[in-house]
């Protein structure tokens, strides 16, 4: 009889059901998936969860107690670098079993064990679940229905004032710029050059004619 017997002992001496485990484990942690037998995913769950919490606090104490269990380095590394991010939310429950069938040879029960926040299917799923459930409630089609109706008037309103403002600009603006500034600066600037233009011919002979008699009685003097 197995009265208060709770540990399975999977037909194996201590030492080698601890290092099965172990590698189980570590396998677990690098893969997030493994293939097994029922049996051995309950067993491997009792050992792999309490290394899972633990690795959600990063200190050199639960470092050293997660080695001492797993005895792998690399393991190790990618439990606090990728899995403890993953996890660091979910309060528990970590792992899922989902049975696969019965084994050829002797039908044993097979399953598959995988970290649960690393299959993306089921949590894209999950996700779009709660989005239709909102979707369905009264609260919310109310609440989306209320202000597209006041929202659609304020448009109406503002239509026509942009529609007035824009004719005003265009007519006001465009005859003064041209019409008065053109004829005033060709006008008035194109009969000062006509009447600066004799004043230099005027200039030219004054010039000419007093050198010449300046200069005739200076040379006269010397022959007399």
């Amino acid at each position: 009889m197995r009265h208060g017997n709770t540990i399975n002992h999977l037909s194996r001496t201590y030492g080698h059901r601890k290092a099965m485990l172990r590698n189980m484990a570590v396998s677990l942690i690098m893969n997030k998936r493994i293939n097994t037998t029922l049996a051995k995913a309950k067993e491997l769950r009792k050992f792999v969860e309490p290394v899972l919490t633990r690795s959600k606090s990063d200190t050199m104490h639960n470092r050293r107690m997660i080695f001492a269990d797993l005895q792998d380095k690399e393991a190790v590394k990618e439990l606090f670098a990728t899995v403890a991010e993953k996890i660091a939310t979910r309060p528990g429950g970590y792992t899922r079993i989902i049975k696969t069938g019965f084994r050829l040879g002797d039908a044993a029960e097979m399953c598959m064990m995988e970290l649960v926040d690393f299959n993306e299917l089921l949590l894209a799923d999950a996700a779009s679940r709660k989005a239709k459930t909102t979707r369905r409630s009264r609260s919310s089609k109310k609440g989306i229905s209320a202000p597209v109706a006041s929202v659609a008037p304020v448009a109406e309103v503002a239509a026509p004032l942009i529609v007035e403002e824009a004719p005003e600009a265009i007519v006001e603006e465009t005859p003064s710029a041209v019409i008065e500034e053109t004829p005033a600066a060709v006008v008035e600037e194109t009969p000062a050059v006509v009447e600066e233009t004799p004043a230099v011919v005027d200039e030219a002979p004054a010039a000419e004619d007093s050198a010449p008699q300046d200069e005739s009685p200076e040379q006269e003097e010397p022959k007399a």
